[in-house]
């Protein structure tokens, strides 16, 4: 899937009694930035407004206009403040347009070679009160990491891909719809969740009892175009030579099936049940079909996880890579910060190292290997990675979770299945957190460094509670 290009709505701010030529500079700055960064702007021309700056009232009136008018195009707003700015300007802009996006304050620093009237910006001061002037108006707001940052410095254009992948987690969860398909399996009380807090979160839960999936398959031919379709496609996807064709058939069918619903129904990621209904009553393991949707960017959770696959949706989000998500499994022999994630697997291929098409050898001593045929096995290969875990919290009735980074070695480990050593500094002061605020053992892990931006989304803009494992120092 080919991404899709990002649109900054902008704010140049400006106060009289500063040098104008400064917001002349600064709006030729920014946007000069933002094209060299690959990204679409929305801002006012110098014919609109004085030097395409926001000023006054009618300024203020006549930007939120234009955004209004580009309401569907801009992902964010970027203030950008070249000298101190008018704070209420600025502000009145923001709640006239009512975009509810994320905004980025970003203030230019002064040369201390240039600090005469003819040059001092103040924008030092100025970034202090259009904040505040933004919480009193109750706009929710993001800095950049260094109070001031000149646009085209190295430390402005790590903030402003942060700030993308921020606001592409915000609007990706908007109106967003999660496909649950199948009912929980009973040994999972861990993966219960609420719909009512989702839906109060703009999340709808779309369902489909798996007996309507085996109804739809078993009236689907073997020489359908979309069951040979998807044939082909996992044929192409995993090596599956060791494989029965009767066990691909029915994968293409079931794959098919969701597929065509997903379509259907307008859900853009999914939540399966798995264990053991599929395999006794189907007689094939999902994994392929999930590994290949998450592989394509449509994450899919396994055991009807729904809080589960939130995490994976917003790592996959903010980095623009498919997610997984893995049982934190086993220790690594005695090292405190390695740990070994697993799953059985319907990992997407970007993870792997090298995979093929396998068994589920858990619980093909119970329902038969015939029955088990289906997952992507191989070893995780070694990368950096972000987890991730949502969930509801009914007893409050709020959303909470947590993030962070680590990242996948290559230790040795012979296992079954789709796994991988994790290192991750003071994994026991993680361990603990998740046990004692009774977190699920299910976590979304990302090959990307994106936690920041998934921990400002969820707490500055989604409101949810998320704790962020050792955050570093200076992070925004």
């Amino acid at each position: 899937m080919s991404a899709k290009k990002m649109t900054m709505g902008v704010i140049v701010g400006n106060r009289g009694f500063f040098p104008d030529h400064l917001a002349k500079s600064g709006r030729e700055d920014i946007l000069r930035v933002l094209e060299s960064a690959g990204m679409d702007a929305v801002a006012l021309t110098p014919e609109e407004s004085k030097h395409g700056a926001v000023e006054t009232r009618e300024e203020s009136r006549r930007c939120a206009e234009l955004f209004k008018k580009n309401r569907d195009r801009i992902d964010g707003v970027i203030v950008t403040l070249p000298n101190f700015g008018e704070e209420r300007a600025i502000a009145d802009t923001l709640r006239l347009a009512d975009l509810r996006v994320p905004v980025l304050i970003q203030a230019t620093p002064d040369d201390t070679k240039k600090m005469t009237i003819a040059f001092r910006r103040d924008s030092f001061c100025g970034k202090m009160s259009a904040c505040n002037n933004l919480k009193q108006y109750g706009i929710p707001y993001s800095i950049t990491s260094l109070h001031t940052e000149a646009p085209d410095s190295p430390e402005f254009a790590t903030d402003l891909q942060w700030f993308a992948a921020t606001c592409r987690v915000v609007n990706g969860f908007r109106n967003l719809r999660v496909g649950a398909i199948g009912a929980r399996p009973a040994a999972f009380n861990t993966v219960r969740y609420s719909e009512k807090i989702l839906e109060s979160q703009g999340i709808s839960i779309e369902t489909l009892d798996l007996s309507e999936v085996l109804g739809r398959i078993d009236r689907m031919k073997d020489s359908d175009d979309l069951a040979q379709s998807k044939l082909a496609s996992i044929k192409k996807y995993v090596d599956s030579k060791d494989v029965p064709e009767v066990a691909l058939m029915k994968m293409a069918k079931l794959g098919a099936v969701i597929d065509q619903w997903m379509a259907q129904t307008e859900v853009a990621i999914s939540a399966v049940q798995c264990w053991t209904s599929l395999e006794e009553n189907f007689g094939v393991v999902p994994c392929t079909v999930m590994s290949m949707m998450s592989d394509q960017l449509f994450s899919s959770a396994c055991e009807v996880d729904i809080a589960g696959v939130l995490g994976m949706h917003a790592l996959q989000l903010a980095s623009g890579t498919p997610s997984a998500l893995l049982d934190w499994n086993n220790n690594y022999g005695a090292d405190p910060n390695k740990a070994v994630c697993f799953h059985c697997a319907n990992l997407p291929k970007h993870f792997f190292r090298s995979f093929k098409m396998d068994f589920q050898q858990i619980i093909a001593g119970t329902v038969g290997k015939e029955n088990t045929y289906g997952t992507v096995v191989g070893l995780i290969k070694p990368e950096k990675m972000s987890f991730a875990r949502f969930s509801t919290d009914d007893t409050s009735g709020k959303m909470r979770g947590y993030v962070g980074e680590g990242r996948f070695t290559d230790d040795p480990l012979n296992t079954f299945g789709g796994a991988g050593v994790v290192e991750i500094p003071r994994l026991q002061k993680l361990l603990h957190y998740i046990c004692e605020n009774g977190f699920e053992h299910h976590v979304a892990a990302n090959l990307s460094s994106v936690a920041g931006a998934v921990h400002e989304a969820a707490i500055r803009y989604l409101g949810w509670e998320t704790h962020w494992h050792e955050r570093p120092d200076g992070a925004n």
